[in-house]
């Protein structure tokens, strides 16, 4: 046998071996990577906390999420699936957004204060709109049957705060009860009672004189035969969404995208029947400023 027959014969097992062994390997590698890029997909976990009972929660938010996968996942080309984790409190929910346990979440204002000092690497995705604005009102309201007319009157009659992390339920109540001369020391008694329909409840059953929540639980107290009245009224800021540090800047972007030029009424009537407005740190500042007034209450 020729030399040259020697190496045609080698040349023939070698493909021989190839066909029967490595090629299907190959080809196995092939659909694998096939199937991993067809699968691909983008999970994200939404956070936010309890200011009122968890199944409103779940129901408030779930419809506005929905829609927020299907949108982002034709503007990303990949399907996106959203998932809610809901903390038990303010400081619960916080603690998920500062530490990336969650993608991102939709704060009332000083929560997102207190985040950011937590880790300035947040950013804000949209912000809620109010009849176009970014502004809305909180309430101090007491029982229908209170004839009070300003703060300075609550002087040593007791007060039903929400949440000690709450922006209308703490923060801009103190405030707004220290401009008119009324402390802790004044009060005859106070209490944080976490969310916003505990404190209705609480004032209507006169278990308190007064107290501060938002005003949309106040009209719907009120539509449920709660007996409550304002006795004064302020503004606060709408509430930003945020993204998480680590949050895929394409999928914030994404996500930006949608909520700005959210044109489902239906779906995002539970979260911002006004809609999103772009929102930068300095719509905060006002918040700043109450919570930095508040540690004199």
């Amino acid at each position: 046998m020729t030399e040259d027959s020697d190496m045609t014969g080698l040349c023939g097992l070698l493909i021989n071996y190839f066909i029967k062994t490595a090629l299907p390997i190959l080809a196995a590698l092939f659909l694998g990577l096939q199937t991993s890029v067809t699968n691909a997909e983008i999970q994200l976990t939404f956070g936010t906390y309890t200011a009122d009972k968890p199944t409103t929660t779940v129901k408030k938010y779930k419809p506005f999420l929905d829609y927020l996968a299907q949108e982002m996942s034709e503007i990303l080309e990949e399907p996106v699936f959203i998932k809610m984790k809901i903390a038990s409190d303010y400081e619960a929910g916080i603690n998920q957004l500062v530490s990336g346990k969650v993608d991102f979440a939709r704060f009332g204002p000083a929560s997102y204060v207190t985040a950011f000092t937590r880790n300035d690497g947040i950013r804000i995705i949209a912000m809620e709109a109010k009849k176009g604005k970014k502004r809305f009102k909180g309430v101090i309201v007491v029982h229908a049957d209170n004839e009070m007319q300003t703060l300075a009157e609550l002087s040593q009659h007791s007060f039903a705060f929400g949440s000690e992390l709450s922006t209308i339920g703490r923060y801009l109540a103190q405030s707004y009860l220290i401009q008119a001369g009324v402390t802790s020391n004044d009060l005859s008694n106070y209490a944080y009672l976490g969310r916003h329909d505990r404190v209705g409840m609480a004032v209507g059953s006169g278990k308190f004189t007064a107290g501060a929540l938002k005003e949309s639980t106040f009209k719907k107290l009120v539509e449920q035969g709660v007996p409550l009245r304002p006795l004064f009224e302020f503004d606060n800021v709408t509430k930003p969404w945020i993204a998480a540090v680590d949050l895929d800047p394409a999928v914030t972007a994404a996500m930006r995208q949608v909520m700005l030029s959210a044109e489902d009424k239906e779906a995002i009537q539970n979260v911002s029947k006004g809609g999103f407005l772009t929102g930068t740190d300095s719509d905060f500042n006002l918040i700043r400023e109450a919570m930095i007034q508040s540690e004199r209450f």
